[in-house]
């Protein structure tokens, strides 16, 4: 639905009213503004529900949403063999980002971890996922994180994320 308005005079906007998308345009636009300004900000209204969406299957809110994550990801990339007993967040993990008790079966995720990208998320979850199989990181440990395709990405996201609030570059509690 377009709504043109004689009290805009140079701004567009869009908006999702009742289900339906608006756009708001100054009432002097010609047809041809219209469409165009239309067509950009329907596909503005897509990829903010898009982006909305996404966020919404990311950063497993609660501890048991964690397990379930840590539940698909085993049996995704582990063969369903890694099977914790409980996994949570945790607020006391400054130096790591994650940790696993193989003995009890636990794992322990830093919530400092909750603004990052799923795939980092994903790849720490497997990590100690992985420590509930092989405690070590040696080589039969890293073997099994190689089906996961983000691992050397991730790594490195974390590489960086560590060098930069180190240095005091970037605060890791920010939003």
């Amino acid at each position: 639905m377009v709504r043109r308005s004689s009290r805009r005079t140079r701004t567009v906007a869009a908006f999702w009213e009742n289900g339906t998308a608006v756009v708001a345009i100054p009432a002097r636009f010609t047809a041809a503004q219209e469409a165009e300004w239309v067509h950009k900000m329907v596909a503005k209204l897509q990829r903010q529900g898009e982006r909305r969406a996404a966020v919404g299957k990311r950063r497993p809110a609660t501890d048991a949403a964690l397990a379930e994550q840590a539940a698909q990801l085993s049996a995704k990339y582990l063969g369903g063999r890694a099977v914790p007993t409980s996994v949570r967040w945790v607020s006391n993990q400054n130096s790591r980002w994650g940790s696993a008790t193989p003995a009890e079966g636990t794992i322990r995720l830093s919530d400092k971890l909750r603004p990052m990208p799923q795939w980092v998320i994903d790849y720490v979850l497997l990590h100690e996922l992985a420590h509930l199989l092989v405690a070590a990181h040696n080589a039969a440990f890293w073997q099994l994180l190689e089906a996961y395709p983000e691992t050397q990405r991730a790594k490195a996201f974390l590489e960086g994320v560590s060098f930069a609030t180190g240095r005091g570059m970037a605060d890791p509690d920010a939003d």
